[in-house]
């Protein structure tokens, strides 16, 4: 594994994550989500004043270096096969994370949620994906 690629692909999929994320969660699905968000998962969110950066900002950063982990390991070089693998990654991890989230909390009113948000982590994976796969790939000459 290139070290260096690793380091610098999970910055960029991290700056990329977070920003795809105020996109996505934080405009255009935000009133969406709201909506569906029960009395009780609204008593556990911060407002957005009191958001804590550094852990948001620390987040975005890990979720960059797992993926660019997992495709330097996989020696991924472009885009597309990024795109792919990051889809497959966001999928996997989100659908994970928002069934136990679903099975253990009280966050929203219907599964609808739930499925929208998993949706919504494939596309931003994958476009972090193919971030990634095509920094990597950068300076590599395609063998004919």
């Amino acid at each position: 594994m290139n070290t260096n690629k690793f380091i610098i692909g999970g910055i960029i999929g991290g700056v990329a994550n977070f920003l795809l994320g105020w996109l996505v969660w934080g405009m255009l699905l935000l009133n969406f989500m709201n909506g569906h968000t029960t009395e009780a998962g609204k008593a556990v969110m911060r407002a957005e004043e009191n958001t804590i950066w550094w852990a948001l900002i620390l987040a975005n950063l890990v979720l960059g270096f797992l993926i660019s982990y997992i495709l330097n390991k996989a020696g991924v070089m472009t885009a597309a096969a990024g795109a792919a693998m990051g889809a497959v990654v966001g999928l996997l991890m989100s659908a994970a994370i928002d069934l136990f989230n679903y099975a253990f909390m009280d966050l929203s009113d219907s599964s609808t949620p739930m499925i929208v948000d998993i949706l919504a982590s494939v596309v931003v994976t994958a476009i972090v994906g193919a971030i990634i796969g095509w920094y990597n790939g950068r300076g590599v000459k395609a063998t004919a």
